[in-house]
């Protein structure tokens, strides 16, 4: 009889605006972010997450969906960005001039 395949404990976390989900998974070693993602459960409890490509990272670093997890890691499913990082920017630093050329 061969020996039951090890297990690893990681947590799954998905920020939204408002609040933050976390779920603690148990799961065999040499899974991969998508089978964490999947054993979550949190695809069905948000259906913004179902109906898009997932993107990931652990520990704030991104991970492909076939990257192998280990015990004890962090995965964050990351939501899309709504207004480019760069053009946000640009666009504060836009009205920072403006306001200041305003005044006497």
């Amino acid at each position: 009889m061969a020996p039951a395949p090890e297990r690893i404990r990681v947590r799954i976390v998905y920020a939204l605006p408002d609040r933050q989900v976390q779920v603690d998974v148990e799961i065999v070693r040499g899974a991969s972010v998508a089978d964490v993602v999947t054993k979550s459960g949190l695809p069905d409890r948000f259906q913004e997450l179902a109906a898009s490509p997932i993107n990931c990272a652990i520990f704030g670093r991104l991970a492909t969906l076939s990257e192998i997890v280990t015990g004890g890691d962090r995965i964050e499913i990351l939501r899309p960005l709504v207004v480019d990082p760069k053009q946000a920017r640009r666009q504060a630093a836009d009205a920072t001039r403006r306001g200041s050329a305003a005044k006497p």
